[in-house]
C-alpha cells in the first residue's frame, strides 16, 4: 500500500513540476505549446540545417579538390636565355 502511494506522490510532483514549468515558460497559452513538442521542433530544425551545411562544404571541398587535379602543372624548359646577349 505504500509503495503505492508514495509512486503517486513522486507522479503528482513531476506533474505538478511540468505544469509550472510551462507556465512560466508559455503563460496562459500552456495548453497550445509544450515543451516537448517545441523543443522537438527546434532540434529537428537544427539537425537539418547542420546536415544541409555539412553537405553545401562536402561539395565545395570535392569541387575544389577536383579543380586542382585537373589543372596542368606548369612546367619550366630552359634551353636558353630568355635574352640572349648580341655576338660580337
Amino acid at each position: 500500500m505504500s509503495g503505492t502511494y508514495g509512486t503517486q506522490v513522486i507522479e503528482s510532483v513531476a506533474v505538478r513540476r511540468r505544469r509550472l514549468r510551462e507556465a512560466w515558460l508559455f503563460g496562459a497559452e500552456r495548453a497550445k505549446n509544450t515543451l516537448n513538442e517545441q523543443t522537438g521542433r527546434v532540434l529537428a530544425s537544427v539537425m537539418i540545417g547542420a546536415l544541409a551545411c555539412a553537405g553545401c562544404a562536402g561539395v565545395a571541398y570535392f569541387k575544389s579538390s577536383q579543380a586542382k587535379e585537373k589543372q596542368p602543372t606548369p612546367t619550366s624548359s630552359t634551353t636558353g636565355p630568355v635574352n640572349p646577349s648580341p655576338s660580337k
